[in-house]
């Protein structure tokens, strides 16, 4: 049980220091997203791939919604989609 609390200690601890290293970089990776990086890296992930994939993402923006159109339309409008963010928890894009 103390290994288990000294080990969540410690993922807590390099969590906390690659966010202010990243926030010093101005990376604008919020907590979630840096923690799912770093568990893709635990898991094995090539981190220059990684980096080059979120530099990616981030220069391509969101994508864009489809409008479809309806010639004949009995009811209330449909709600007209909105592009999802790859990152919703707050990734910043240039």
């Amino acid at each position: 049980m103390e290994t288990e609390a000294t080990a969540a200690r410690q993922a807590k601890e390099s969590l906390e220091l690659a966010f202010q290293m990243s926030q010093i970089l101005g990376t604008g990776l919020d907590r979630h997203t840096l923690s799912l990086l770093m568990a893709l890296c635990d898991r094995g992930a090539n981190p220059e791939a990684l980096a080059a994939l979120v530099r990616e993402l981030s220069s391509a923006g969101p994508p864009a919604a489809a409008a479809v159109s309806s010639p004949v339309s009995n009811g209330p409008a449909a709600p007209t989609p909105t592009a999802a963010s790859l990152f919703p928890s707050g990734f910043r894009h240039p």
